[in-house]
């Protein structure tokens, strides 16, 4: 039996003042949409078409089409001629390089962070993990997916290379869409601790070992993952974005 998918709390906000297609606005479409494929209300496969997306957010279909060629940009959409827009479906092959591209990018910058993290930092990424914690206890799955990867993004950040911080933000949203097609209910394919436990290693100023607990990290994750094939589906997308 189909179950009501609840809409985004930002949504409301969205469709007020409809005569604009500003660039705020259109960020806060942006999030909205790559939040529900990352939480997986809307599924791999998925039709995203741009009347009915344009209807829902009261803007322009040419500024829907702006939004969904970033999402494409991002790997979360996939743009097919004559088909138009679907949310990506990522394959084995796919996964696998997302996370061996993370192994390298992460795994090198955690000597760097371990020498610039700051006492804010620490307590930033403790209060992260505790909430990633937190709603993984609360079967709240896909709002633990979406802490993991703020706390990932975060941390790529203090590394202070800007450049390769951004391009761990985009793997992480290639990750949780991952996580949520292929990773399994009420955990995220490694211990609850294990955030905590790379946050010690990197107040203490171990690099080095900050570095291999992250290896370990990541393919335990990857390890988790059962992938398995699904049908497409056209969603119903007033049902998703509108209040």
């Amino acid at each position: 039996m189909n179950q009501r998918v609840k809409a985004s709390p930002a949504t409301p906000a969205l469709r007020q003042g409809k005569n604009g297609d500003g660039a705020e606005r259109h960020e806060a479409i942006h999030r909205s949409i790559s939040d529900a494929i990352i939480e997986h209300r809307l599924k791999p496969g998925a039709r995203l078409r741009e009347d009915a997306l344009a209807e829902v957010f009261g803007v322009s279909r040419t500024g829907i089409r702006k939004i969904l060629q970033r999402l494409a940009l991002e790997q979360l959409v996939t743009l097919t001629p004559r088909r138009g827009a679907s949310v990506t479906r990522p394959t084995a092959e796919e996964a696998k390089d997302v996370f061996d591209a993370r192994q390298m990018v992460e795994c090198g910058l955690m000597p760097e962070i371990a020498r610039r993290i700051t006492s804010n930092d620490i307590a930033k990424l403790r209060d992260m993990a505790q909430r990633e914690r937190e709603a993984l206890q609360s079967g709240e799955q896909s709002s633990a997916i979406r802490l993991s990867a703020d706390f990932h993004s975060y941390l790529a950040g203090i590394s202070g290379n800007r450049t390769l911080a951004d391009f761990v933000e985009r793997l992480c949203s290639r990750s949780s869409l991952i996580l949520a097609v292929y990773g399994n209910t009420g955990h995220l394919g490694c211990e609850s601790h294990d955030h905590q436990d790379l946050i010690n290693y990197l107040a203490e100023g171990k690099g080095e070992r900050a570095q291999a607990f992250m290896s370990r990290h990541l393919k335990a994750i990857e390890a988790s993952l059962s992938i398995v094939e699904e049908e497409n589906e056209a969603p119903d997308l007033f049902d998703i974005f509108a209040s």
